[in-house]
């Protein structure tokens, strides 16, 4: 019989997440006004590593529910995921169990031939913002470059993953304030 540890270790159902993430500087980086956008909506259970998410996109109001598990990890830049689409009515019953909640709205950005994501986040988190990418294999997460519009990588800092971001808020010595 399989546990988690089990997948966590080797996983047979989910996947290996592969991504990397960066503060922005939003004084620097290209205007985001023109960037088509998803507004994401996420609730971290209290008492596990799931996630709760609704994603509604800007220009074409098509929502999507998700569940989703990230299993701890030796690498933080490479953790097994497992996500399960949900139904409203899935979505309207786990809403219901207690959670911590962030939002955001996420843009696509090239940058040199890749497309980075950047997440400006809402409420009490205003003025932060960070770029992620997600990569297919090890060695070419590792070689990206960072974007010339971000401060530092914060992909090894779990400060700033979303659970804790929700439960804690910015990092106190976060490099500018918030807005």
């Amino acid at each position: 019989m399989r546990t988690g540890a089990d997948e966590a270790r080797a996983p047979k159902y989910a996947h290996i997440e592969r991504e990397r993430r960066w503060l922005v500087d939003g004084a620097v980086r290209p205007s985001l006004d023109r960037v088509r956008s998803v507004l994401i909506e996420d609730r971290y259970l209290v008492g596990t590593r799931m996630r709760l998410r609704r994603m509604t996109d800007s220009s074409t109001a098509a929502v999507s529910l998700k569940l989703t598990k990230k299993y701890e990890a030796e690498d933080p830049l490479a953790r097994p995921i497992v996500t399960s689409y949900l139904t409203e009515d899935e979505f309207s019953l786990l809403a219901t169990l207690p959670a911590l909640s962030l939002a955001k709205r996420r843009f696509k950005l090239p940058n040199g031939g890749q497309s980075f994501s950047v997440d400006q986040f809402i409420g009490s988190l205003s003025g932060l913002e960070l770029a992620e990418i997600e990569w297919t294999d090890d060695p070419g997460l590792r070689a990206l470059h960072a974007p010339d519009w971000t401060v530092r990588e914060v992909s090894n800092d779990p400060r700033y993953q979303g659970a804790s971001l929700a439960q804690f808020g910015i990092p106190e010595e976060h490099p500018w304030p918030a807005s």
